[in-house]
């Protein structure tokens, strides 16, 4: 592990820039090169504290944020994916989680922050940013106040809008109440929020970081949605799971409203807010075509559809409901 200091930065204020000034990176611009940092780095955040952060393979860099409470390893299947195609992937662990440290985040701009001082340090130029469920509010945050720093945005799970009911959100804090709730408790309470019928909850049971989930909630709850909710400018693509009960398809059809032409939308089937382990080869061939150029949202969607893993007989004989 080697330590790298971030580049000298002036302090932003919470309040974000306003999207009539941000200006998109260029689509022409020459590609981005990045730093492996031998693989492993830590990198200061004027915030306060440290951000541990992790590299894959070569080529384009793309930056992933994880979910709500988790870290980034849950990207490590999807990296290693994208990686043997030829991108570069850069994971940083939010604060709190791993070696990334800091105070209590004020706001998601705070977590915006962390993330533009790693692209800063390592990258000479925009990346491409992967937001997964609570990171893919931190990913247009990060949008909306460095948008400099972002060339495009695929979001996973992206709400933020229509607010889940309260069973939902129940076995939302359920999920993450690791070593406080018990196990057999927990799997009900992830297989509702974050599952699909026929996907197996159980390989998320661990992974979580309770007190982590609670400071970033709090910081999500300080900040006004209107502030990120957009994405600055850059062109985003949001990736809806069709049976997503804590992202539902609301929020993509007023984001579209927001932003229009701006926004990419495919659905993805058999696939609840967890996304990542429920669909991975059909998240690794949209990213990758996304990232590459394609913005088709017929073709995005053929591709997808096409990869796609449908639960087997055998799946669905032996996942019971959540009673």
């Amino acid at each position: 592990m080697i330590r790298i200091s971030a580049l000298a930065l002036t302090a932003l204020a919470l309040q974000p820039v306003s999207p009539a000034v941000a200006k998109p990176p260029s689509s022409t611009a020459a590609a981005t090169s990045c730093k492996q940092a031998d693989g492993h780095a830590v990198i200061s955040s004027p915030t306060g504290g440290q951000i541990s952060v992790r590299t894959i393979g070569t080529g384009q860099p793309v930056l992933m944020i994880p979910s709500l409470g988790r870290g980034v390893s849950d990207f490590d299947d999807l990296a290693a994916r994208l990686a043997r195609k030829g991108w570069m992937i850069i994971l940083p662990d939010p604060r709190g989680i791993g070696d990334s440290t800091g105070p209590k985040p004020a706001s998601l701009f705070d977590l915006a922050q962390d993330v533009a001082s790693v692209i800063e340090t390592l990258c000479d130029g925009p990346v491409d940013v992967v937001g997964h469920a609570f990171g893919n509010r931190v990913a247009r945050a990060l949008a909306t106040a460095h948008p400099a720093r972002v060339r495009r945005i695929a979001l996973l799970a992206g709400g933020g809008e229509v607010t889940p009911s309260p069973e939902f959100i129940a076995a939302l804090e359920g999920s993450f109440a690791q070593g406080i709730k018990p196990d057999e408790l927990r799997l009900r309470d992830l297989q509702l929020a974050f599952f699909a019928a026929g996907n197996d909850a159980s390989i998320w049971l661990t992974g979580w970081h309770p007190a982590t989930a609670r400071q970033q909630m709090t910081a999500a709850q300080a900040t006004k949605t209107d502030t990120w909710w957009s994405g600055g400018t850059a062109p985003l693509m949001l990736v809806q799971a069709t049976e997503d009960p804590i992202a539902p398809a609301g929020n993509a059809e007023a984001l579209r409203r927001d932003v229009g032409d701006r926004l990419v939308l495919v659905e993805l089937s058999h696939a609840s807010h967890a996304i990542l382990p429920e669909q991975p080869k059909a998240v690794a061939a949209l990213l990758s075509a996304y990232f590459g150029g394609l913005s088709d949202e017929r073709k995005l969607q053929s591709l997808t559809d096409q990869s796609v893993r449908k639960p087997s007989k055998r799946d669905k004989k032996h996942k019971k409901s959540p009673e």
